[in-house]
């Protein structure tokens, strides 16, 4: 698998994903998941991580005695996602062209992931990939984010850290008329005595609901239900994350 296109946009950023960002997306996800999915599968159940990231999802999975797979478009980030979950299987691989066999009780992917396919088309293979990969009532959860969640958050904020060995700051921006979001890094880090520096800018799609669920009908998925995490099930700070839950 690892010579099909891969969606690689966050290697370079992988070690400022895994420092600052990994903990904190699962912290985020852990009430809703919990509600939404690991109640309702069997003891021991195979959960594909789809966008595994740095693996931190995986490990907590393993912890409550799951069994794991986590894929992913980043080598870097299988890197660190190796060493966080010992006991995982990880697969490099993307979102958009993977193939596994109907083996899986569950597919998860947190973060809002699955945004970064910038096309209705590219997200739709990744339905398809996913459905061929659960088994007959498997469930599938993910979550994006809603135009009211990119509007109020992505309004040109500025976070980072500096550190003796490397600085870091990303900006927040939101392209209402493209519906898009984007992620400017910008990273300097001290490499034999000398400051490197690199810009980075990452893209998400913002999805109307209803564009989300006619691309997982499209596949086959019959049942779907869309939560806020806010509003639905009382995650503080969170409205515009939504969960989607659909089942094979």
């Amino acid at each position: 698998m690892s010579s099909a296109p891969r969606y690689s946009n966050y290697d370079s950023i992988a070690w400022v994903y895994k420092e600052y960002f990994g903990h904190q997306q699962l912290e985020k996800a852990l009430s809703p998941l919990e509600k939404l999915l690991l109640s309702h599968l069997p003891e021991k159940a195979h959960i594909l991580d789809l966008c595994c990231g740095s693996g931190e999802l995986a490990q907590h999975l393993l912890t409550k005695g799951y069994q794991v797979t986590g894929l992913d478009g980043s080598e870097t980030m299988l890197g660190y996602a190796r060493e966080n979950a010992l006991g995982s299987e990880f697969i490099l691989s993307d979102a958009r062209f993977f193939e596994l066999p109907p083996t899986f009780n569950a597919v998860v992917s947190i973060s809002g992931s699955l945004a970064h396919l910038i096309k209705i088309e590219e997200l739709t293979c990744a339905f398809r990939n996913v459905y061929a990969a659960l088994l007959e009532n498997g469930l599938f959860v993910f979550n994006m984010y809603s135009e009211e969640e990119y509007q109020s958050d992505w309004n040109g904020s500025l976070s980072g850290d500096v550190k003796q060995e490397y600085a870091w700051a990303v900006q927040t921006n939101y392209h209402p008329e493209e519906k898009i979001g984007r992620l400017n890094f910008t990273v300097f880090q001290l490499v034999e005595g000398n400051w490197q520096r690199s810009d980075i800018s990452v893209e998400e799609r913002c999805y109307a609901i209803a564009e989300v669920q006619s691309a997982l009908e499209t596949v086959g998925f019959t049942e779907v239900s869309v939560y806020d995490a806010e509003r639905d099930l009382a995650v503080e700070q969170s409205a515009g994350h939504l969960y989607f839950v659909c089942r094979k």
